[in-house]
């Protein structure tokens, strides 16, 4: 077996409408396709970043909360590459969304830092 790429990264939300919003009006993904699945109560809806399929983002009813503090095992955060941080930073602040204070990595010298979306998920900014 050899890997080729990362197809695609599974979110569940806890509020679709909200988190739909969230991943389109303000990260700006374009939506691919969107389902509903009656038998499961579900909706199941495709993003894109710049034509590249990224994100399932699944509604389901009732999900248990995710844990984050204490980091628990399993998937710990996503992170998208930005050209200028600072300017994504300023966005993020013009859309009330608050980040932690920028950080340098210590091996690369690059600007990074952390914001949630609406259910917690980290997500990292790293500037390359």
């Amino acid at each position: 077996m050899q890997l080729q790429f990362v197809h695609h990264i599974a979110i569940i939300c806890s509020n679709y409408e909200i988190s739909k919003a969230f991943y389109t009006d303000i990260l700006g993904f374009s939506i691919k396709n969107e389902v509903y699945r009656k038998d499961r109560d579900s909706y199941k809806l495709d993003l894109a970043l710049n034509n590249q399929y990224i994100i399932e983002l699944f509604s389901f009813p009732n999900p248990p909360k995710r844990l984050s503090k204490p980091e628990a095992a399993g998937l710990r955060h996503i992170a998208f590459g930005v050209n200028n941080l600072e300017e994504s930073l300023q966005y993020l602040d013009s859309k009330n969304i608050t980040h932690e204070d920028v950080r340098i990595d210590p091996f690369t010298n690059k600007k990074f830092t952390f914001f949630n979306d609406p259910d917690n998920l980290p997500i990292e900014l790293y500037e390359i």
